[in-house]
Parts: C-alpha cells; structure tokens; sequence
C-alpha cells in the first residue's frame, strides 16, 4: 500500500519558521532606519520652507517699504508658523504635537523638532530674520548639523 502525503511534516514547518524569524531580524532594524530618515527629511524639509517664508514674508515688507522682519512665526502653540496674524508665513502651519517627527512651541521664538527621543532646539531671531539650530544644545549637536546641512 502506497501512503500519500497531504500536509507538511514537523521539521518543514520548523525550517520555514526559522526562515521567516531570520528574514524578519533582518528587516525590523532596516524598518526602523527608514523611519528615523523619514522624519529627518520632513524636520529638513519644514526648516527650509519656515526659512523660505521667513524670506518671503521680508521681501513683501520691504516692496511695502517695512524694512522689519516679522516679529513672531506663530500665533499660538498649537498651529505653528503661521505668521503673526496679521501676515501669512505658512499657508497652513504646523500643528503642533508631541512625539517622534513632531514641532513644539517652548517660548514665543523657541521651537523643538523631535527625532526619536532627541528634541532639537530652534530659535527665531526676529532682528535678523535667523531661524537657526542651536548646537551647544546636549546631544543636539549632530542632530543640527544632520538637519540644517
């Protein structure tokens, strides 16, 4: 009598098991990778369009023959870089959270873009128009350089 085989033995199930396991160690910390350069792109991505229309904003004062930058980036904490309401920096701001990937308001010229665990202080300069990293910051130092060059 000849026996047919329908299902997949023990030792097959264990192999492919063991298989999946060491292809998913492999993918997890790649996963992760691309997560943390997905959010420093955007924190790149934010910082030149808040310097773009910082820019902007003392080009269209200056046609109107106000040669002051613009006072403050946001109205309030929760909408961010929106300007100071009686101009328009970014056309829908940001909104402000907390987490990873995230900017937070801590003063009137002080913001915080959030990496992972890392808060990356800015600061806005209203008398020369600088919205700069600070890189005396603790563990900061890197982060800024990664995010302004």
């Amino acid at each position: 009598m000849q026996k047919s085989k329908n299902a997949f033995t023990m030792i097959e199930m264990i192999f492919v098991i063991v298989i999946l396991g060491i292809l998913a160690a492999m993918a997890i910390p790649r996963l992760a990778a691309t997560r943390t350069d997905a959010e420093i792109t955007k924190g790149r991505s934010d910082i030149a369009s808040i310097r773009s229309a910082i820019v902007s904003e003392r080009q269209a004062r200056l046609i109107r023959g106000d040669s002051n930058w613009i006072t403050v980036l946001s109205q309030d904490t929760t909408t961010l870089f929106d300007g100071n309401g009686t101009s328009e920096l970014l056309m829908y701001g940001i909104a402000a959270r907390t987490g990873s990937g995230t900017w937070q308001s801590t003063s009137g010229t002080a913001y915080t873009y959030t990496i992972q665990t890392t808060a990356v202080p800015f600061t806005y300069t209203p008398g020369t128009g600088r919205f700069t990293c600070d890189t005396t910051a603790a563990n900061t130092g890197t982060m800024c350089q990664t995010l302004t060059n």
